[in-house]
């Protein structure tokens, strides 16, 4: 059985500062012979893989937490943690630490890290620096041992570095590396590998001059070929002076330039093929070799672009008929890595850059190399193509368009890359992908400039139109001339899905060039075409084209699919694809679903009148059940469509919050003049005795009773802003205004039935009165016939309201209640 004292889980630190579970395993210490010295080992419990090999350095602080933590950082920026399961296990191996460094077990961290920082500022500022043993062939053991302890400590580091610059030792290392393999000496060579690894892991820049100057940097590539863990040494050196070969495509004349480039591959290679991969604690420890090559690049791109007549010379070669295939092949090479390097460039120096290359006329020479024959060069050349739209597609946008003066249409840039997309041979279309990326670019409105003078999008999307367009969907016209696509293999099913993306990208950013190209030929009808495929990438395509036209809700676009049947396609591809449930089946479902949550009224009649019979059966969504419910309404309201703006003034305000807040739509109802609506013109038609008028008698009660509420309110409100005579407050047959109805205490009466304790003697007591005579009164509480009793909302707020101003309020209450009264008659 297992011991569980010694049973542990790993954690590691992340740049987030939380802590990474690496697994569970158990702990042991032991003699590592590969690392010199006592290890803690930790194996992984389900398969006894190695989770931690770490050796105990004498420098390293070690850190006891919580009885059952042991916390220690082996690098700068890397900590480690392992925590017990049993607080037994964690003093043993806290025991073995302290013995190897010396400490008493009772203490909680072996190292006061203060106090060693603190000493060793000290040592640092009494002290010229760290002292190396002498470079001797029996001392290489100590050099690799004192490189190693170190590299955790970051003022020991520096240290280090300073003694190895100003000694020269490596140049001396590098002399014992010639000795040891004259001598085959195996011992010696592990140590320099494992000695040069460490001043790699430095990170220090003028170290790297050293090792990569042209003296040095083949031995410094030997070292690094004996690595202890291999059994044989690799060959890199022989590789670089034997393979690899460095070609001038056009001679260099800089002696310092053709250098940079050799130190700059050889730099490339180490760190991609000769020192190991980073492992964790050391994958922060090389950014000064990524910043030596980055600044190698931009030096040697600079120094190409100033060499004007390297660049003359290389678009001169280019271009020229005479030169052969072969160096074509080398300088559109060398171009493609040139523009590569360029990434590399601050944003400031790559417009000059690509400014630079502009100027020497680099889109006419890729206009020839696309012509050629050679699918090498021409994808070369794509590649540099994708460099310049990327960066600047004005620039090529503006090329076209001037050259569309002075050449044919069948010899435009953009239609030879259209031609390359449609002809590319690759099974898969990568070529054509990445074409088809380019263009989009091109075409994309939200990359156009718009100056005061000339708008790029208008010119631009103009000239595309004229004469791209019809190259680039000839393959989908020629491919659908019947019901079914002519040609269904896999490759033209993808070429045909890529085209139909961009047309959908341009239905979605074109608008106006888009729907004049689709209706005059007709597009549409042709993409539809495609869902007849069998396969069924190229058919959701054809969908989404035609769910992104019916998303615009243009009805341009929607009379043309009504007067074309184009919604027929669609739901024989529906029917076909029978009861599976699979994304075509849920690609129409959701278009038609559209339609109906929409309320697309002129869609939603073609589709019922001309495809109900074959839909009504789908039952297991509500879909087009619905549409059918909306195609009703819809003939419901166009043979009563008085009934329809009843009905609609009471959705509209069916729910209004606050009663104190009028629309506009109330404003001008209840501000009409009196006059207007005593001129002998019901607001609503007699009652002709039919169903479904007396049905809407009932709301419709309700509905104006709110609304005197509501007057009634703003009544009182603009009372006390309007200066009365108490002289005219005497009227005929009115009331005493201390008689008032009050609707605060009951809880909405109002919109059900008035509470009869508060009504006149005179008034109805139902609000459907109407129904029993034309001359009876209005149904509310607060209002009788002109010149009768006229109550007011009684507001807490409002005891002390003068009773002159009630009075010189009722004259203003008098043109509702007529409005009322031609209402409820």
């Amino acid at each position: 059985m297992t011991d569980t004292r010694r049973r542990v889980k790993v954690y590691t630190l992340n740049e987030d500062r939380q802590w990474d579970d690496r697994g569970t395993g158990h702990v042991s210490s032991a003699y590592v012979e590969r690392l010199k010295g006592m290890s803690l080992l930790v194996r992984a419990e389900s398969d006894g893989s190695l989770l931690l090999e770490s050796k105990i350095n004498p420098n390293t602080a070690y850190q006891k937490q919580q009885d059952t933590l042991i916390v220690w950082s082996e690098a700068e920026n890397y900590d480690l943690a392992l925590s017990f399961q049993e607080k037994a296990g964690c003093d043993e191996i806290w025991e073995k630490i302290c013995q190897v460094q010396g400490k008493d077990p009772s203490v909680d961290i072996t190292q006061e890290l203060i106090d060693e920082s603190e000493e060793e500022r000290f040592d640092d500022m009494s002290s010229p620096g760290l002292e190396l043993p002498p470079c001797e062939l029996s001392r290489l053991e100590e050099v690799a041992e004192l490189v190693a302890s170190s590299l955790p400590s970051p003022l020991r580091r520096e240290k280090l570095s300073l003694a190895l610059e100003n000694e020269g030792y490596i140049r001396k290392l590098l002399e014992l590396f010639r000795v040891c393999e004259d001598l085959e000496n195996r011992e010696g060579l592990h140590h320099l590998y494992d000695i040069i690894k460490g001043i790699f892991l430095l990170n220090r820049t003028a170290l790297f001059e050293v090792m990569f100057s042209e003296e040095c940097i083949m031995d410094v590539i030997g070292c690094l070929e004996f690595d202890p863990s291999l059994p044989q040494p690799r060959r890199h050196r022989e590789f670089l002076t034997t393979t690899a070969r460095f070609k001038e495509v056009i001679p260099i004349s800089d002696p310092e330039l053709r250098q940079k480039i050799h130190q700059t591959y050889r730099v490339q290679y180490i760190q991609d093929m000769v020192l190991p991969t980073p492992s964790v604690f050391e994958e922060n420890m090389l950014s000064t070799l990524h910043s030596f090559i980055f600044f190698n690049k931009v030096e040697i791109v600079g120094m190409l672009q100033d060499d004007e007549k390297f660049l003359t010379e290389l678009f001169a070669q280019l271009t020229d008929e005479a030169t052969d295939d072969d160096k074509r092949h080398e300088l559109v090479n060398f171009l493609k890595e040139f523009c590569a390097f360029s990434q590399t460039l601050q944003p400031q120096n790559r417009d000059a850059f690509f400014k630079t290359l502009s100027n020497m006329g680099i889109l006419p020479a890729l206009e020839v190399i696309l012509g050629m024959d050679d699918v090498q060069v021409r994808g070369a050349a794509t590649d540099i193509f994708s460099y310049l739209v990327e960066y600047n597609p004005s620039m090529v946008r503006e090329f076209v368009m001037q050259e569309s003066q002075q050449n044919d249409d069948d010899i435009l840039l953009i239609n030879l890359i259209i031609e390359h997309m449609i002809c590319d041979t690759d099974p898969e279309l990568g070529g054509a992908v990445q074409l088809m990326g380019l263009l989009r670019t091109l075409v994309d409105p939200e990359n156009m400039l718009a100056t005061a003078n000339k708008t790029e999008k208008t010119e631009f999307l103009s000239f595309f139109y004229k004469h791209c367009m019809h190259v680039l969907s000839a393959p989908l016209l020629a491919n659908t001339t019947e019901e079914k696509p002519s040609k269904d293999d896999f490759q033209t099913c993808q070429l045909l899905a890529l085209i139909v993306e961009l047309l959908t990208f341009c239905v979605e950013h074109h608008t106006y060039h888009i729907k004049n190209y689709i209706i005059n030929k007709d597009i549409l009808r042709r993409v539809l075409v495609l869902t007849a495929s069998q396969h069924a990438f190229l058919a959701l395509c054809a969908l989404r084209f035609m769910r992104k036209i019916i998303g615009l809700k243009d009805e341009f676009y929607n009379r043309y699919i009504m007067r074309n049947f184009l919604f027929e396609p669609v739901v024989k591809a529906f029917l076909n694809n029978g009861s599976r449930y699979n994304l075509i089946n849920s690609a129409v479902i959701e278009m038609f679903e559209y339609v109906r949550v929409e309320d697309v009224k002129s869609l939603t009649a073609h589709i019922i009148e001309n495809y109900w019979k074959a839909l009504e059966d789908v039952d297991y969504v509500q879909t087009f059940k619905g549409l059918k419910l909306r195609y009703e309404q819809q003939r419901e309201r166009q043979d009563n469509p008085k009934l329809d703006s009843m009905r609609s003034i009471l959705r509209n305000h069916r729910f209004r919050r606050d009663a104190r807040t009028l629309e506009d739509e109330e404003e001008m109802w209840f501000n009409t003049d009196e006059e207007d609506l005593e001129d002998g013109e019901a607001v609503v038609p007699p009652s002709d005795k039919m169903k479904s008028d007396e049905d809407l008698m009932d709301p419709i009660s309700k509905f104006m009773e709110r609304k005197k509420r509501t007057l009634l309110q703003h009544a009182v409100k603009d009372s006390e802003e309007k200066e009365v005579l108490s002289g005219k407050a005497s009227l005929s047959g009115r009331q005493s205004p201390s008689f008032k109805l009050s609707f605060s205490s009951s809880p909405k009466p109002s919109l059900s039935s008035p509470p009869t304790a508060s009504l006149h003697p005179g008034s109805p007591g139902s609000p459907s009165s109407p129904g029993t005579g034309a001359r009876s009164s209005p149904p509310t509480a607060a209002v009788t016939t002109k010149g009768g009793l006229v109550g007011l909302v009684d507001y807490p707020d409002d005891d002390e309201e003068d009773e002159d101003e009630e009075d010189a309020d009722s004259k203003e209450e008098s043109p509702p209640l007529s409005k009322k009264s031609k209402l409820s008659s």
